[in-house]
This record gives C-alpha cells, sequence and structure tokens, in this order.
C-alpha cells in the first residue's frame, strides 16, 4: 500500500523519468529509513541507482557517531554507496546571524549539492512527509506568511525531490513496524522548545479532533494555493518583463513608474521575484517587502534600503536597482607622480598632474591642489581601513573618516569604493570626491603645486 502510493506521488509529479542516480538524504530516523527502503524496492522498475548521505549537523556528539554508523549500515546492507559531510551550523549561525535552524538548512543543502556533483547524482530525495507539509503549513500561517508561503513544502524543487510527501507519518510508522526495520530516534524532535515540535505533540492533535481529515484537507488546501501559485507566476512574470531594462545575475534594475501606480498585490509578488531572480533566496518577511514598497512610491532618488541576506534596494530618478552583489572595494593601487590610473573595481580615473598655479574651481572634491614639497612619495590609492582619520580643509581639527562618511551622507555600501589618497608617510593627503588634508594643501605661495583629480 505504501510502495503504491510513493510510486504514484513519483508519478503524479513527474519525480523521476527513470535510469537516474538518486542521492538520498539518509538521518537514520523513520522517515528517511523508509524513503530508502521504497526506492531501493522500486530500483529496478524505475532502473534508478542509489546512493545515501548523512549530514552531520555538529549539534549532537554524543548521538551523532551511533547515527553515522547506523546508515553506513543499512546503505551497505542494501549495497548503496554512502557519503557523511560535516557541517559547522553554530558557526555559520553566529557568523551570518541566523537562527539554528535555517543556518542547518542553508549548509545541508549545500552538502547536498556538493555530494551530488561528486556523484553525478541526478537528484536528491529527502524524506518530508504529509505531517511535515501540514505542520510546515501552520507554522506558516502563524508567522503571517502569505500564499505563497503558505503553499509550504514542495514536492520538486530543482534537484529536489519528497516522494513521501502525500504519505502520513502513521502509514510511515506502520510500514516500518510491519517490515520490521531498524531506525534511530533524533532525540532534537523530543523537544518541546522547536516550534515544530510543540505542533506536533500539540496542535495538530487537537486539530484532528475537530477534522479527522485535517491532513487531506490541508493537502487539498496545499494544492489550490499552488495552483494559484502557478498563475500568479506567470503574470508576475510577464509584468517583470516589462519593467526591466537592465539585469545581471546579482543585479536587476526596475522602471519606477509603472511600479508606482501597480496594484499592491502584484507589486509584493514583482518585487519577491526581482530579489529572487538577483540570488537574494534567503525568505524576507511581509515588513522587509512593505518597507521595498515605500522605497519604491515615496523614497527620495538616492534613498536605500538594506534587507536580510546582503539584498540593498537603490532608489534612482527614474528606476530602482536591487542587488546583491558584493559593494564595488577598491584595492591598493601606486598612483605615479606625475600620472593617472584606472581604478579596475570601479573605473574611475584618479590623476596627478603638476601644475605652475592655482587651478579656479579646484576646492577639494573632484579635484585638489597640494603642496608637492611636504608630501612623501610615491602615493597610493586605496580603501577606507579601521580608525582612519585625517585633518579635512577648513575644518582646523582632526576628524575621523567614518564621521566624515557619515556628514557627507555617503551610503555605507559606497564608502569601500571612495578612493583615498595616502602618501609613503600613511597620511591621507586628499579623500577623493570629498576633500582635501590640510596638512598638505597648497598655499598662494606655493611653487610646486600638485593637482590630483577624479574624473
Amino acid at each position: 500500500m505504501l510502495i503504491e502510493k510513493v510510486r504514484n506521488t513519483i508519478q503524479k509529479y513527474s519525480m523521476l523519468k527513470g535510469g537516474e542516480k538518486v542521492l538520498v538524504g539518509l538521518s537514520g530516523g523513520p522517515d528517511s529509513v523508509t524513503l530508502l527502503e521504497v526506492l531501493y524496492r522500486l530500483r529496478e522498475e524505475l532502473g534508478l541507482a542509489l546512493c545515501s548521505i548523512y549530514v552531520d549537523h555538529g549539534l549532537r556528539p554524543d548521538e551523532t557517531p551511533a547515527e553515522i554508523a547506523f546508515a553506513k549500515r543499512i546503505s551497505e546492507e542494501r549495497g548503496i554507496g554512502h557519503f557523511v559531510e560535516k557541517i559547522d551550523v553554530r558557526a555559520y549561525a553566529e557568523s551570518e546571524k541566523l537562527g539554528k535552524q535555517e543556518a542547518a538548512r542553508i549548509l545541508r543543502y549545500e552538502a547536498y549539492e556538493k555530494v551530488l556533483n561528486q556523484t553525478g547524482a541526478g537528484r536528491i530525495a529527502l524524506g518530508h512527509n504529509a505531517d511535515d507539509q501540514i505542520e510546515t503549513f501552520f507554522m506558516r500561517l502563524l508567522r503571517g506568511s502569505g500564499a505563497k508561503g503558505l503553499t509550504s513544502i514542495p514536492a520538486v524543487r530543482g534537484k529536489i525531490i519528497r516522494p513521501l510527501i502525500e504519505t502520513e507519518r502513521a502509514d510511515i510508522e506502520d510500514f516500518i513496524r510491519a517490515e520490521g526495520l531498524d531506525y534511530i530516534v533524533d532525540s532534537s524532535n523530543l523537544k518541546t522548545d522547536y516550534t515544530r515540535n510543540r505542533l506536533r505533540q500539540s496542535l495538530v492533535p487537537r486539530l484532528r479532533e475537530f477534522n479527522p481529515n485535517l491532513t487531506s484537507t490541508i493537502q487539498r488546501t496545499i494544492e489550490i494555493l499552488n495552483d494559484e501559485e502557478r498563475y500568479f507566476d506567470t503574470t508576475v512574470l510577464k509584468a517583470l518583463m516589462r519593467l526591466i531594462p537592465k539585469k545581471t545575475d546579482t543585479e536587476i534594475e526596475l522602471f519606477v513608474t509603472p511600479l508606482e501606480s501597480m496594484d499592491r498585490v502584484i507589486l509584493r509578488r514583482v518585487l519577491r521575484k526581482a530579489i529572487e531572480l538577483t540570488k537574494g533566496l534567503r525568505a524576507l518577511d511581509f515588513k522587509h517587502i512593505e518597507e521595498l514598497i515605500a522605497l519604491v512610491k515615496t523614497g527620495r532618488p538616492g534613498a536605500r534600503l538594506y534587507l536580510p541576506g546582503g539584498v540593498r534596494a537603490i532608489k534612482k530618478y527614474s528606476t530602482i536597482i536591487i542587488t546583491s552583489g558584493a559593494p564595488a572595494a577598491i584595492g591598493t593601487h601606486e598612483l605615479p607622480c606625475p600620472g593617472k590610473i584606472r581604478l579596475p573595481e570601479t573605473g574611475a580615473v584618479i590623476e596627478a598632474k603638476v601644475v605652475d598655479s592655482p587651478v579656479e574651481g579646484c576646492n577639494g572634491r573632484r579635484c585638489a591642489l597640494v603642496d608637492a614639497e611636504k608630501i612623501k612619495r610615491p602615493l597610493f590609492v586605496r580603501a577606507r581601513r579601521k580608525g582612519d582619520f585625517f585633518y579635512p580643509a577648513g575644518f582646523g581639527k582632526r576628524k575621523k573618516l567614518q564621521d566624515l562618511f557619515v556628514d557627507a551622507k555617503i551610503p555605507r555600501d559606497e564608502r569601500d569604493a571612495v578612493p583615498i589618497i595616502e602618501n609613503a608617510g600613511g597620511e591621507i593627503v586628499w579623500v577623493a570626491g570629498l576633500r582635501a588634508d590640510e596638512r598638505f594643501k597648497a598655499a598662494e605661495n606655493t611653487a610646486n603645486i600638485l593637482m590630483l583629480s577624479i574624473g
């Protein structure tokens, strides 16, 4: 019965065409053990080559060795190649400021992708079941997700397939008992400090008292939402294609005027899709999309918004740029005197040339006049460094470079692209585009004037 149900699910969602190599996520729990066993029994019928992977999250060192040994044993008993990948969830969560569960998910999928590439497997099969689907639905409902979030766990996403997604946990437990299969219980699934576990142990059983067919009811709702999402996706992509004057892998530019008049229902989806197309794949909360809408509708040119996952949105006069690319940051380059260089990171041209007399309009912003006798050569062009300070011309005292950027309203993602000109003594001579240093400023009687400019 269960094998037939899984076979039907595979056919319904076109998970496998036959002849594929499939990597099975094997934690040792009842779901993954059942998945491995079912695919093993279907391997000849579907022409499958199987291998398995255990991902060590580094969170349960007392239990992990036994789980690794168990997963290896049941794989070897079936003649299946087995892989173990270790990830450091705590370190990643701390460095990226993520919750442990989200950090674990990101690293786990990276591990899957790594082994897929190593083995040449075309699919990764995971053991999510119908009850996982229901729990995810209610988790997202309680969190305030929109319709797209409520579509819950997809049966197929890229190379990922979930053959048990229409199979209830009770059926899996019956199969395990009937077939006498061994499995391991993950202690973290018993803790009540995880939202999913509280839903599993408390809310869902209570809801089943009101509706014994809860699983099929929610599955039907999810199918309806999925159908509607496919329709909206088509509508959104058509709308989006008319809005894009320029796009790269990590950056997309959209015309503002059509966005401003767009129905809010479509606008939310267009902006989410735009973020997705820039590979800013981290899920954004409703409030983040509303902040982005506010930037579109009421933001002034030059205004910007910093979103999770390294995504930035910048309002221009007629367009809005959404990017997940790293901000430009210049390296360190020697500036010939006289001579010029083009900074490869930004394309800006910095020039140093000797002039006979002060140049009108050279006020320290686009160009600066310095006393060539006071600077120690050679000159270098570099990005800002922590602790940088200088003496702004006309200011009269020392100032932190950080404070200068703040006062000048230089966005933080553009500060590493501001060229800093320093002499061989490590002293800042000029902050290109902003201010020269008082200590090196040319005076009326300066005999040897060096003009620095940016273009």
